[in-house]
C-alpha cells in the first residue's frame, strides 16, 4: 500500500510527564485579551506540538478548565505550562526584565515581516497575539522590541488568532532549528 496513513498507535508521541521534561522551544506565547474559547484551545495544541515554554493568558482571556477550551486543545492544557496574568502590560515589562525579547503579531508602521524576522541563539521570545477584533493593544505594541507582521496577499486584512499562531510558531520554530 502506497502512502499509508498511520495510525495513532505508530506516532510514537510522547506522555505528558515526557513532555513536561522536554527541553522546550525558547518561546513563550501571550494572549492578550482573546475571546474565543476555541482560539485559546487551538493555541494550546499549537504549542503542545511544537514545545512551546509557557502561555500566558491575559486580561479577559478565559483559562482552563473549560469545555470549549478543551473541545480544541485536546488534552493540550494538561502538557503545556501556562498562567494567567491580569494585566498584559506588567506582564511585558517583568519578561523584558528577565532578558526575554518581546514581539507583537501585529500590522504597524516599521514592523518586520515574518520571513525577514531574525532570532538570536541563546534567547527566549515571547510573541504576543491580540485580541479577535482589536488586535494587540498599541499600548502592548509600543513596549514590544519588534513587531512583526505575517505577509498577506489577498483582499482580506487578517488572519484568525489560531491561524496566525500556527503560522508564526512554525517559522520560528524552524528558524530556533536552524
Amino acid at each position: 500500500m502506497k502512502n499509508r496513513k498511520l495510525k495513532n498507535s505508530e506516532l510514537d508521541r510522547i506522555n505528558n510527564d515526557e513532555f513536561k521534561s522536554s527541553k522546550k522551544t525558547p518561546l513563550i506565547i501571550v494572549l492578550d485579551n482573546i475571546r474565543s474559547l476555541n482560539n485559546i484551545g487551538s493555541v494550546f495544541r499549537t504549542s503542545d506540538a511544537f514545545l512551546i515554554e509557557k502561555i500566558y493568558l491575559c486580561g479577559i482571556t478565559a483559562q482552563p478548565p473549560h469545555k470549549d477550551i478543551h473541545k480544541t486543545a485536546l488534552g493540550a492544557t494538561d502538557s503545556v505550562e501556562w498562567e494567567y496574568v491580569e494585566n498584559t502590560i506588567d506582564l511585558i515589562n517583568r519578561l523584558k526584565t528577565e532578558g526575554v525579547k518581546v514581539a507583537s503579531i501585529e500590522q504597524a508602521e516599521d514592523s518586520i515581516s515574518l520571513d525577514n524576522y531574525k532570532t538570536q541563539p541563546n534567547t527566549t521570545y515571547a510573541i504576543v497575539f491580540g485580541n479577535e477584533v482589536k488586535g494587540v493593544s498599541q499600548e502592548v505594541v509600543s513596549i514590544s522590541d519588534a513587531v512583526i507582521e505575517i505577509p498577506q496577499y489577498g483582499t482580506k486584512h487578517s488572519l484568525n488568532i489560531s491561524v496566525s499562531c500556527g503560522v508564526v510558531v512554525w517559522d520560528l520554530f524552524v528558524k530556533f532549528k536552524l
